[in-house]
């Protein structure tokens, strides 16, 4: 069994290009409606950005969690390529927390673990 990652977007081609600079991933050709994103190292699951019609809707019920060291210095990092912050920072029972939109507008959460902090 192999664990994969789906985030349904509008347009994955110009999503991937957010997702390999925010995870350090690369990237594979459009194909159909998806884009593949995996790690050079091949440690941690891929990401496959599928395109879908219908616009997002809510909070999505998944979203990825990044854990870091410097919140100022990620938030400033994603922000720069094109995430927005949705809301915090803020202490989420004791793990220092920030939600973010990425370029189409999935959360995703920068999370400095306690011991890091």
């Amino acid at each position: 069994m192999e664990l994969v990652f789906v985030l349904d977007c509008p347009d994955p081609d110009s999503l991937a290009d957010f997702w390999t600079a925010a995870l350090g991933y690369k990237r594979s050709d459009l194909h159909g409606p998806y884009v593949t994103l995996t790690d050079p190292d091949g440690r941690r699951p891929d990401v496959l950005l599928q395109r879908v019609p219908e616009p997002k809707s809510g909070k999505n019920r998944m979203h990825p969690d990044l854990r870091v060291a410097d919140m100022d210095a990620e938030v400033a990092r994603v922000t720069g390529l094109g995430a927005r912050v949705v809301r915090g920072p803020f202490m989420d029972d004791g793990w220092f927390t920030t939600v973010l939109a990425d370029p189409q507008g999935n959360e995703f959460c920068l999370i400095v673990p306690p011991e890091e902090e």
